[in-house]
This record gives C-alpha cells, sequence and structure tokens, in this order.
C-alpha cells in the first residue's frame, strides 16, 4: 500500500481493520460543480497525447525483452517489482513493466497487446474509465494495470459482471501472472467462506460487484462494529481475539471493473442488503387479505406513475380503504395497499420477474440476467409471490446495507472499462471521481447503420422485424442478432418467427445458464438469434466461415432502452475488431419508452409521425434524454437515503 497512497492526492483513510477511502460527505452544489468540471475541463486530449507516448516508450523495450530468456525474463520481474515497490507508478517503470507484461504474454497466452491496450492499461492505472469499443480485447488490457499493481504489492480486485466471465478470465489469464509469481484467486457464487478468504488473499482476485458486495457487508457484520486499526493491534499486543482473521476481505486497495457503466451506473439504482427473514404467518395472512382487497380497487382509486414506479390512492381510494380496513391503523394499512396495488399493476411477469421452482425471481431489467438472491422490501416480494400462487417467503429485515456508490468510493484506487462511457461522464465523475479516457480502436470501424424504422404499433413492428430477419438470414446468409427489452418480448418473437418457418434461438433469462454458448454459435451463416439486454456483454460473436464476405453480423433492435449506452453496446455486437457489420432499429410508437417517458404533445408535431424523416430521431431523443434524466435523479436518491440511513442507525459510524 505504501506505493500507492503517494499517488492519490489527500487520500484519507477510513478507520477501520482493512485500508479504505473515506466516503465524501458532498453536499449539492459539491455535486453540480463536479458535473461541471467533468463537462468543460476534463482533459481528454491531453491525456491521448500522454497514452501514445507513454505507448512508444514501453514500445521501446520490446527488442530488449524479446532477446531475454525465461530466466532473464523472470529476474527482470522481481527487479521491477521491488522497482514499484520503492517508487510508485513512475511513468519510466510503468512502460518497462508493460513491455515485460506484453512479452510474457506473447510467450504464454500466445497474445500480444496491440498499442491501444497498452494506452487502455495506462488510463486504469491512473484511475480512469477506458471508454474502448466493443471487441477491442478489454479483458486482455486489464492484465497490464493488474500485474503492475499486484507488482507493487497492492491487492487488486477485478470485477465483471457474472461468475462464468469471473471464472473464464481468471482460468485464461492465470498462466501469464503466474510467471510474474502472482497468485490468482476467483470468487464464485456459493463459495464456502474459507475458499472466499483464500481467493481474496491472493495478489490478483476476479470476482462479481455482488459477490464483492456481499461479502464487504458480511465482514461488517461480523465486526458489528468497526473498531479502529489502533484498538486491534493493541488487543493482538495484549494477547486478545484479533477480529480481523476471521474477515473475508483484506481490504479495498485497487479495483478494475469491466462493464463499468453496468456495475457503476445501472446497478447503482438498487442497493446491496442482507437481511434477515422474519416467519410471522399473521403478517403473511393480512398481505392475502390485502391483495384480494386492492382488486376490489377500480381506475379511479388509484394513480400510477410508471416512469418511477410508484402508484398513489386518491381521496376515493382513501375513503374505500378506511371503509374496509377499520381495524388497521392509517398509516399501515396506506403503506401495505400501496405495494398491493404496485404488485398487481407495475410489476409484470417474465417482464420485471420470472416464476421459477415455484419462486419468484427478479429480473435486472437493465442487463436481462436473473438476481435469484435479491428481493423486494416492504412485503412487495411476498405480495408477488401470493399473486403469483408461490411459496410464500418470510418478510425480510434490513441486517446491513450499502450502494454501490458508497462501496466503490471507498477504494483507495478505483478505475474501469466499457464500451460505453461518453453520455455518464458527468455521472463517473462527480461520484466516483474517476474521468472518461476515450481509446481509438486497433482497426477501422467498418459497421453500418441502416435507416431506422418507427411503426405505428408493436404488430406493425413484429411483422417488420420478422421481414427484416428472414432478408438478412435467408436470402443473404448473414447471421442475425435480434434484441428485446424483455423476456416476455423475446418469447413473442420467438413465436411469430416460429409461424413463419424462420429457425432461431433464444437467449434470455430463462436461459442465461446457456448464454456463453448461444452467442458464441450467433456468428455462424444463417443463425438467427433472439435475445434480451444482457446480449452475451463480455463474450466474442466470432463470425463463421464465409460470413464476412456476406456482410458479417446483423443486428436488429426491436425497442430502444432508457439508457442509449445499452443500445450501443447491443450494436457493438457486429462489426467487432474491424469485422464487416451493420445494426438496424425497428420500433413502435406504443412501446414503453415511449409510453412511458415521451411528452403527450410530441405525436402532434408533423415532423415526429411515423413515415417521417426525422420521426425515429426525435422520439428517441425527447424519450432518453427525460428517461436518463430521472434515472440519474433516482440513483442520488439512493445514495443520500444509504446515507441518512447510515447516520441514524450509526452503522459504520461518523468518520
Amino acid at each position: 500500500m505504501s506505493s500507492l497512497s503517494p499517488a492519490i492526492p489527500g487520500l484519507r483513510l477510513a478507520d477501520g481493520p482493512y485500508p479504505e477511502r473515506v466516503d465524501p460527505d458532498e453536499n449539492a452544489f459539491d455535486r453540480w460543480l463536479s458535473s461541471a468540471y467533468a463537462r468543460w475541463f476534463m482533459p481528454a486530449r491531453l491525456f491521448a497525447v500522454r497514452a501514445h507516448r507513454f505507448a512508444d516508450r514501453v514500445e521501446s523495450h520490446e527488442s530488449k525483452f524479446a532477446r531475454c530468456n525465461d530466466v532473464e525474463l523472470s529476474a527482470a520481474g522481481v527487479r521491477l517489482s521491488l522497482a514499484l515497490r520503492r517508487r510508485g507508478f513512475r511513468d519510466e517503470i510503468v512502460a518497462e513493466a508493460f513491455a515485460l507484461v506484453r512479452e510474457l504474454s506473447g510467450r504464454v497466452l500466445g497474445m500480444r497487446h496491440y498499442r491501444v491496450q497498452m494506452m487502455a492499461g495506462l488510463a486504469l492505472l491512473r484511475g480512469c474509465v477506458a471508454e474502448m469499443h466493443t471487441g477491442e480485447g478489454k479483458t486482455l488490457a486489464a492484465t497490464l494495470p493488474a500485474a503492475v499493481a499486484a507488482m507493487a504489492g497492492i491487492p487488486t480486485h477485478i470485477l465483471t459482471v457474472n461468475d462464468y466471465l469471473a471464472k473464464r478470465d481468471a482460468e485464461i489469464m492465470e498462466p501469464l501472472f503466474h510467471r510474474l509469481g502472482l497468485s490468482v484467486g476467483v470468487v464464485q457464487g456459493g463459495m464456502a467462506p474459507q475458499a472466499r478468504r483464500t481467493a481474496y488473499a491472493a495478489d490478483i482476485t476476479y470476482c462479481t460487484n455482488k459477490e464483492l458486495g456481499f461479502d464487504y457487508l458480511k465482514d461488517r457484520i461480523a465486526l458489528k462494529e468497526w473498531p479502529s486499526a489502533s484498538r486491534m493491534t493493541v488487543a493482538r499486543l495484549l494477547g486478545g481475539e484479533d477480529q480481523s482473521q476471521g474477515l473475508l476481505l483484506r481490504g479495498l486497495h485497487f479495483a478494475i471493473v469491466d462493464e463499468a457503466d453496468s456495475i457503476l451506473v445501472d446497478e447503482a439504482r438498487t442497493p446491496l442488503i442482507i437481511s434477515g427473514q422474519e416467519e410471522n404467518q399473521e403478517n403473511l395472512a393480512a398481505l392475502a387479505t390485502t391483495l384480494e382487497l386492492a382488486k376490489s380497487l377500480d381506475a379511479r382509486d388509484f394513480q400510477l406513475a410508471k416512469e418511477d414506479r410508484s402508484i398513489h390512492l386518491t381521496r376515493s381510494g382513501k375513503a374505500k380503504l378506511q371503509h374496509m380496513t377499520q381495524d388497521v391503523p392509517v398509516a399501515g394499512r396506506v403503506e401495505m395497499m400501496t405495494q398491493a396495488l404496485a404488485a398487481l399493476h407495475l410489476y409484470e411477469k417474465d417482464k420485471h420477474y420470472l416464476v421459477r421452482d415455484d419462486a419468484v425471481q427478479i429480473v435486472d431489467e437493465f442487463t436481462g440476467r436473473l438476481m435469484p438472491d435479491r428481493s423486494w422490501e416492504m412485503g412487495l416480494h411476498q405480495l408477488i409471490e401470493i399473486k403469483e400462487g408461490c411459496k410464500t417467503t418470510g418478510r425480510r429485515t434490513t441486517l446491513a446495507r450499502v450502494t454501490y456508490q458508497r462501496l466503490f468510493r471507498r477504494y483507495l484506487r478505483l478505475s474501469g472499462m466499457t464500451g460505453t462511457a461518453r453520455e455518464i461522464t458527468d455521472e463517473l465523475w462527480s461520484v466516483y471521481r474517476l474521468r472518461v479516457c476515450r481509446i481509438p480502436t486497433h482497426r477501422p470501424v467498418q459497421r453500418r447503420s441502416l435507416k431506422p424504422r418507427l411503426l405505428a404499433s408493436e404488430q406493425d413492428k413484429w411483422r417488420a422485424v420478422a421481414d427484416a430477419v428472414r432478408t438478412q438470414s435467408r436470402d443473404h446468409g448473414r447471421p442475425v442478432l435480434v434484441g428485446t427489452r424483455s423476456v416476455e418480448a423475446s418469447e413473442k418473437l420467438s413465436e411469430l418467427l416460429a409461424e413463419a418457418g424462420i429457425a432461431h434461438q433464444v437467449l434470455n433469462a430463462r436461459q442465461d445458464a446457456d448464454e456463453a454458448q448461444l452467442i458464441a454459435e450467433a456468428g455462424q451463416r444463417s443463425v438467427v438469434t433472439v435475445a434480451t439486454n444482457m446480449a452475451g456483454r463480455g463474450t466474442d460473436i466470432k463470425l463463421g466461415a464465409g460470413v464476412a464476405e456476406q456482410g458479417g453480423l446483423h443486428v436488429i433492435i426491436t425497442e430502444y432502452s432508457e439508457a442509449g449506452r445499452i443500445d450501443r453496446q447491443l450494436y457493438g455486437r457486429s462489426g467487432r475488431q474491424g469485422d464487416p457489420g451493420s445494426y438496424e432499429a425497428i420500433v413502435a410508437l406504443d412501446d414503453e419508452l415511449f409510453r412511458v417517458f415521451a411528452p403527450s404533445w410530441l405525436g402532434l408535431l408533423p415532423w415526429a409521425r411515423p413515415g417521417s424523416r426525422w420521426s425515429v430521431g426525435i422520439w428517441r431523443r425527447v424519450a432518453q434524454s427525460r428517461a436518463e434524466r430521472h434515472h440519474a435523479l433516482l440513483r442520488r436518491q439512493t445514495l443520500e437515503i444509504d446515507r441518512r440511513i447510515d447516520r441514524m442507525l450509526a452503522f459504520t459510524g461518523r468518520e
């Protein structure tokens, strides 16, 4: 850690059993000032110039290491490790270390880092978000800063979105790290505490954001209070119990976050919560009764606000409720009825959740992946279980909670990689103090954009999608990836394609275990894949023989997401690493994004009607900008609520 601290001006450590940064307590003006700074004064161009010069310096060491045998390379690794520990991340030392890692990677893995990957590695080591186009090799680029940090004695966490990617990346890169004398650990769901402790004790640990977050909370629960480092040292000297021995983590030193936009922004709306279960049959019976009463209310008794998924009783609704539940306290019955109405009208099966093995499992709306270990709060999860006739779990009480914003801001050094960061530059800086550095592509992008189409209705849209799939797959022999926003939509399109006699495969939360295999096959000739937003992020779609000559992979988006970044991620499945490809959007006016976030007056404009040249762009820009502002506000509110709860409960203590 000694080599890390001087590189971070103004670093303040939290007083606790392992190193972490003090969580800053900012006000609204601080956040506004930070956003303005990110928008107008971030020196992105200066970094690009510096990164090119740094890559030149790395390449200047290439011939020297190419002449070395394995013993000489190992000796160079020991020498550079000592230099990094003594002198920190100086450019001349880091450049030589990058060159060593690059040479070993070529010999051990058969993969040499491209120039753009070295530039990305510098951005990551300097605590930035490297915006690399999809398919540019982010996984290999991360080995450079991870190896250098670990050689400097800094425990490094490489975080990704699912267990499969964490295990895959660790297995592929482990031989490279071992040649440098570094140990590698992998944290997976279902691992025993001792196995987790061993994995976190490695020099480099691959894990998911979810596993890391819950392990962090488990440490805090185990300690109950966050005792100071000095008190723990005194206890050890006096022969007392060393509370740090039972901890899973050994600090929040350095994190490299893959798919940073998904983890740091999209998932930041939902706090991580460890809860205990209450077995209260009377409470479950009350929930069931409330759900039946909610079914008797009509549209005049409540108002829906789908943009923030909230529901409010009207005056007539409150009067009916008071009449039906005179023995229940007012505050309790209004809250319970509101949750019951939300379960009935705001949360839809195969869109917001699935029923699997007689259990309700939440679907992540941004990725389309299942979150089987998550549950909704305040009785909502139990109400949906009753609604679907599933086995009812006990109502949960919160034991510990933390938002991703507060968790990742506690890392001494934080960095990230993603293909889509420019839309969230302000938020990444104001929340995490992360600067976005755009990395050029290794080869020119050959992806073509076809003219988007706006249809009047969903029925017209699905017919147009089926026609487009038939044209591209049957007539041109190209693989086609069709993106949908929900499990329900993917299965509806699947039925339509089956009726049209078009062979295809479906990838949604029901088939999440087969995600990597399905996506890996999606680039073969004439293969049609219907996928939700997960679309195999982190997995390459390899083009089959002869596919490039036919135009490569064609991507069709059937409904715009609430964040334009997610649409760009889906488009980016085609035309990777200089391959040819194309994409198009076929959407409808009654899509959820337009229904919820587009203003009603927009449809009155003549140039915004279906068939108009500018119609799709107008609807998309207006609706997505409003949705993104709304979700950014919700994320800020989530962070503020977490801070208030923290202060009220004195859970972590005041810094």
